[in-house]
């Protein structure tokens, strides 16, 4: 699957990008069929601690998934994404078979 970072405003850390790859390409054993996806990091200016937004946007043969986080580090924010979206391809993988 190939992921790609996108941050908004500021330059990433290659830590944090292994990070965001190593744990996008675990959801491939939940649903094989996952072409892509698109990591979005932000930092919104607000004066509470949870100011940093993760969107992942996961994309499978006729749908795409989109999960949005906001935490207090982009670690935690891609950690709950990527457990949403577990469930998420669970779910779409039950459906396909399904249909079978």
């Amino acid at each position: 699957m190939k992921v790609n970072v996108h941050a908004v405003n500021f330059n990433v850390d290659r830590k944090l990008v292994d990070f965001i790859n190593e744990r996008l390409v675990k959801l491939e054993k939940y649903y094989d069929k996952v072409v892509s996806s698109d990591v979005f990091l932000k930092v919104e200016k607000t004066s509470e601690k949870e100011n940093k937004v993760v969107e992942v946007k996961i994309h499978v043969p006729g749908d795409d998934f989109m999960v949005k986080k906001q935490c207090k580090t982009f670690e935690e924010g891609v950690e709950l994404a990527s457990e949403s979206l577990e469930r998420l391809l669970v779910k779409r993988k039950e459906k396909v078979r399904a249909h079978i």
